[in-house]
């Protein structure tokens, strides 16, 4: 079995890290400070994760270079804060690519649905990435960039794309504004439109992709949709999480533009939201045929994401 490095510990990272060892691979982990999964630990399935845990500065092309020598694949979990990647991912996204071409590991990137902008109808990954905002297309341009590395031969490449996530410590606007008040049995306003479907990822099928495309040459040379549940609206999803939790039923409401307006004058994240709320306006489904016909992946049931987040 092969050695994986993979940037970053959090959910998905965990996620991943978990089934490449389950799989039977070695696994490091780099974070600044070494963060990770601890030998028996909690992970996204309940059972302990051995990782060889680093504390590294993974925009230093030549550490992580060194980190990655003679690893199959090399891993981009990071997750920079939203309202400063425009000064986060350049250099990090530059270090991969770099380490990836100087130790021979492909390069293996988790991504998300804005590189495709607004966009009317299913979500497949033929979809155009015709996002114009600056940060949303920043991801997109992180990917062209590899895809170009890839096509002149310097590198191997693949890239994961996932809509909102579900599963232990994941956040979204879902897991971090309904869940917690559902659970509470608190009203919740909600920057959305509660009734159309909107595609919800698990982490814990996030992480199983991305050791699948790690490890399947298949994978190379294109993205591919992480396997989804099909598509609930978020008042259903609320329904049943307070279901599983024992809470009452869901008092929710659409928190009005002016309202996150307003916070996003005191809060970052409530600024930077406004900018992709229209993926909350009308249905937003992802299309995740071609990885599940390809890799025979099968998503986790919605209902079953929700239990895992539970007993948080």
């Amino acid at each position: 079995m092969g050695t994986h490095v993979i940037v970053g510990s959090g959910p998905v990272g965990t996620a991943t890290a978990e089934h490449l060892v389950k799989l039977g691979h070695e696994v490091r982990m780099v974070t600044r400070t070494g963060a990770g999964p601890s030998p028996g630990g909690r992970s996204v399935g309940g059972t302990g994760v051995d990782v060889e845990r680093i504390a590294a500065d993974a925009t230093d092309a030549g550490r992580l270079a060194s980190l990655a020598a003679g690893a199959d694949a090399l891993y981009n979990c990071a997750s920079p804060p939203y309202h400063r990647w425009p000064q986060l991912w350049p250099p990090l996204a530059a270090a991969l690519l770099s380490a990836a071409e100087r130790s021979g590991a492909t390069l293996v990137t988790m991504s998300n649905l804005y590189g495709y902008g607004e966009v009317d109808g299913p979500i497949t990954e033929e979809t155009p990435l015709a996002a114009t905002a600056p940060k949303l297309r920043l991801r997109a341009d992180m990917w062209r960039a590899a895809l170009a590395a890839h096509q002149a031969g310097r590198i191997r490449v693949t890239e994961a794309r996932a809509s909102d996530f579900l599963g232990p410590e994941a956040r979204s606007m879902f897991t971090t504004m309904v869940l917690p008040r559902v659970r509470a049995g608190k009203p919740a306003a909600v920057p959305a439109n509660l009734d159309v479907p909107h595609s919800l990822s698990y982490t814990g099928d996030v992480g199983a992709t991305l050791a699948t495309l790690g490890t399947d040459a298949r994978a190379l040379g294109r993205a591919w949709h992480v396997p989804t549940a099909p598509p609930v609206t978020l008042r259903e999803a609320a329904r049943r999480f307070a279901a599983i939790v024992g809470a009452p039923e869901p008092r929710l409401s659409v928190m009005p533009d002016a309202i996150l307006r307003l916070g996003g004058l005191v809060n970052a994240e409530a600024r930077e939201f406004r900018k992709v709320r229209y993926q909350f306006e009308r249905p937003w489904v992802l299309d995740s045929s071609a990885a599940q016909q390809t890799f025979g992946l099968v998503p986790t049931p919605v209902d079953e994401a929700l239990r895992s987040m539970a007993a948080g």
